[in-house]
């Protein structure tokens, strides 16, 4: 089911049981932050990137290198070489994504960003090394910025697509089919707003954080807020312009946020969280963030 109706998508949702197969990642990888600077062409439709002398690529580079570290202690997580000709390529899970046995290839808007869709290296280890198969959405005139733009609870099979210039309805019906999803919600973005993971993140199927004015529609916010209550985080502008909203769960037990995030949080978000089962982990990504992502735009995942 592919529907704009929240309380339609609401209702189907609920009856829909976990999967006994796994709800996070079993591996992560990463892009390094190579000849990382802004990006004009991405800065066109992306609000939170900074400006030219806000970037400082030795920094983002230390900082990429601490978070592949605190990553590699809770799953296998692998790094790619960036490329000078790529700035955003430090993002990679716009492009590149999984499902079991098979992996997507989005359609990126900008040309700057279509670059990094034909890295043979990428493709090669999903496809020689990990055996799975392709699912290439690149050359399709639709835009599907794949997980920035569809935020996924893999325990369900429930999709939540934030429709933008980043991503248009076809888009969204193409992610939905290759992504096997059994019901997706679509929904426009609140105008300034770019990609559905920095207002909204699902964590291992049984909690959500939802920045409500990043939509454009309160109504499919609340549905979303309904459908994980009481586990679910109502994010204020403050904390979704901190890049609260743009986390991810790896593990069961933790959820993952850049520090600034973190240190942006209302007085009793950690408790909220830990009744959910997660303990919050934080790693430093100022210098990333100027790219205009944060934490979970970094991390690809391995399905």
């Amino acid at each position: 089911m592919i529907t704009r109706d929240p309380g339609r998508f609401l209702a189907y949702a609920r009856g829909v049981p976990a999967d006994p197969g796994r709800a996070t990642a079993r591996a992560a990888f990463l892009v390094a932050p190579e000849g990382f600077r802004r990006a004009e062409q991405s800065a066109q439709d992306n609000r939170y990137m900074a400006a030219d002398e806000a970037f400082d690529g030795e920094r983002a580079a230390r900082q990429h290198r601490a978070l592949h570290r605190a990553l590699a202690r809770t799953l296998p997580t692998v790094c790619f070489a960036g490329d000078a000709d790529t700035p955003d390529a430090v993002y990679p899970n716009n492009v590149f994504a999984t499902a079991p046995g098979r992996y997507l290839v989005g359609r990126m808007r900008h040309p700057v960003r279509q670059r990094e869709a034909v890295r043979a290296d990428i493709r090669g280890f999903f496809r020689d090394v990990l055996g799975y198969a392709e699912i290439d959405l690149s050359a399709q005139p639709h835009p599907c910025e794949l997980t920035g733009a569809l935020v996924i609870d893999r325990a369900r099979g429930l999709g939540f697509c934030g429709l933008s210039e980043r991503c248009d309805e076809a888009g969204a019906r193409l992610m939905h089919d290759a992504f096997g999803l059994r019901a997706t919600l679509l929904f426009d973005l609140a105008p300034g707003e770019y990609h559905a993971n920095v207002v909204l993140a699902v964590l291992a199927g049984r909690a959500a954080l939802v920045c409500a004015d990043g939509f454009a529609d309160a109504a499919a916010a609340e549905a979303i807020a309904a459908l994980y209550a009481p586990h679910a985080l109502r994010l204020d502008p403050a904390e979704k312009a901190a890049f609260a909203g743009n986390a991810i769960a790896l593990s069961a037990d933790a959820v993952w946020m850049s520090a600034a995030a973190a240190a942006a949080l209302r007085p009793g978000r950690r408790e909220a969280l830990a009744a959910a089962g997660f303990a919050l982990q934080a790693v430093e990504l100022d210098a990333i963030e100027a790219g205009g992502g944060s934490l979970r735009c970094c991390v690809g995942e391995i399905y």
